[in-house]
C-alpha cells in the first residue's frame, strides 16, 4: 500500500518502498535494515510531488493551460528546440511552486528532528533526487537528476527539494524518458534528505569488474574529499581490484591534484588543490580497504546481484556507504548474451547433430 505521508525516515523503508521513496531511498532503507552504515536521513515521498506537480499547468502552442505531465508527454524526443523551450518553462514552474502548508511543514518539522538526532543546530545535508524508476537494474536514472551538498536550514532544503523536482524535467530526463517510452502518467520523484558525512576519502566500487564484467574481484576507485569528485570525473582515482577468493589487491596509485571540499562559507562545494604531501599517497589505507570489500560482499549477498556503491570515509575513519544500485553495464550484456543463446530451431532434427559436428557429416552418412 502506498503511503500518503509526505515524509518517512530512512529506517521505515526498505526495497518494497520504491514507489514512495523512489530508488535511492529505497535502498538506503534497505542497507540499514542489512546492517550497514548509512548517514541518517529522511525522504521526502511521492506523495509529496504529486501533491504539488500533478497540479500545475504550463500553457501549450495555442496557449491553452496543460497540465505538467500532458505537455511533456506531447513532446517529440527529436525535436530538440520544442524539448528545450517546455522543459525551461516547466522547471521554472516546478521551483516556483508554493508547497502545501501539509508538505513544508513536514518536511520542516523532519529536518528539525533529524538535527536534534545527531546533536547538531543547523545540520547540513545533501538533497538528492530519487525518481521511481531510479537505480533500477531495467532503466537507470542515475545522474539525470540533481543533487545538491552541503545544504543548511529548513528554508534551503525546502528550496532544494522543489529543484530535485525541477529535475526531472531537465532536457536530459525528459528525452530518455519519450525514447524508452517512459509514462508521464505515473512518474513520481522522491527526495533524499541525508546527513552530510565530512569525507576524508571517498569513492565508488563494483562488486563485479566494470572493465572485464569478472564477478570474482571488487573494484573500487577512491580519492581525497568528497565522492562527487570522483562521480564527476574531475579526478584520476586510485584503483584497487581485490579479489574475492585470495584477497590479493591489484594497486594503481594516481596523482591526485583536485578534491571537492564544503565551501568555507558552509555552504555547497568547492574543488581547490590537494596538499603536495596527499597528491601520491594512497587515499584509502589497506584496513580501509579490506573493510570496503566485507561491506561490498555484504550487499551483494543482501541485494542478489552484482552492485554499484558510493561510499565515504568520515575523518574519524568511520565508513558510511551512501547509496547502492545494482550495476547495469555488464547486466545488460549478460542479457543480451543469454537472449542470444537460445538456439533457432533447425529444419531437420538431423541438422542438430551436424551442427554440433563442426559442419561434418558422421561417417556413413
Amino acid at each position: 500500500m502506498i503511503s500518503t505521508a509526505p515524509v518517512l525516515h530512512f529506517r521505515d523503508v526498505g526495497l518494497g518502498d520504491v514507489p514512495m521513496v523512489g530508488g535511492k531511498g529505497a535502498s538506503l532503507g534497505e542497507l540499514l535494515r542489512a546492517g550497514i552504515q548509512v548517514p541518517t536521513g529522511f525522504s521526502v515521498t511521492t506523495s509529496a510531488f504529486r501533491q504539488v506537480v500533478e497540479h500545475l499547468t504550463v500553457d501549450d502552442d495555442s496557449g491553452a493551460q496543460i497540465p505538467v505531465p500532458a505537455r511533456v508527454a506531447m513532446l517529440d524526443h527529436a525535436d530538440g528546440a520544442a524539448l528545450a523551450r517546455v522543459t525551461a518553462t516547466v522547471r521554472q514552474v516546478v521551483e516556483s511552486a508554493p508547497l502545501p502548508p501539509e508538505v513544508a511543514d513536514a518536511v520542516t518539522a523532519a529536518y528539525a528532528a533529524l538535527c536534534e538526532e545527531c546533536g547538531q543546530p543547523d545540520l547540513p545535508v545533501a538533497v538528492r533526487s530519487s525518481a521511481t524508476s531510479e537505480d533500477s537494474a531495467e532503466a537507470s536514472f542515475a545522474g539525470l537528476q540533481d543533487t545538491y551538498l552541503w545544504v543548511h536550514g529548513a528554508d534551503s532544503v525546502l528550496q532544494h527539494v522543489r529543484r530535485c523536482w525541477a529535475s526531472l524535467y531537465s532536457v536530459e530526463s525528459v528525452t530518455y524518458r519519450l525514447r524508452r517510452g517512459i509514462p508521464e502518467d505515473d512518474l513520481g520523484m522522491a527526495v533524499v534528505v541525508q546527513r552530510m558525512v565530512g569525507a576524508r576519502s571517498s569513492g565508488v566500487m563494483f562488486t563485479r569488474s566494470p572493465l572485464s564484467g569478472d564477478k570474482s574481484v571488487v573494484a573500487i576507485d577512491a580519492s581525497w574529499g568528497l565522492g562527487s569528485a570522483v562521480v564527476s570525473g574531475d579526478v584520476t582515482p586510485d584503483s584497487f581490484v581485490v579479489s574475492k577468493v585470495t584477497g590479493d589487491v591489484k594497486r594503481t596509485v594516481a596523482t591526485k591534484t583536485r578534491w571537492h571540499r564544503p565551501d568555507p562559507s558552509g555552504h555547497g562545494v568547492i574543488e581547490t588543490d590537494v596538499p603536495t604531501d596527499l597528491q601520491d599517497r594512497p587515499s584509502v589505507s589497506d584496513a580501509e580497504i579490506a573493510e570496503l570489500v566485507a561491506i561490498a560482499r555484504t550487499v551483494e549477498a543482501h541485494y542478489g546481484c552484482p552492485q554499484d556503491i558510493e561510499w565515504a570515509v568520515a575523518e574519524g575513519g568511520d565508513v558510511f556507504l551512501l547509496q547502492s544500485r545494482p550495476e547495469t553495464v555488464w547486466a545488460g550484456k549478460d542479457a543480451e548474451r543469454n537472449a542470444t543463446r537460445t538456439a533457432a530451431p533447425a529444419a531437420r532434427p538431423f541438422d542438430h547433430v551436424f551442427n554440433l559436428l563442426g559442419g561434418k557429416r558422421p561417417s556413413g552418412s
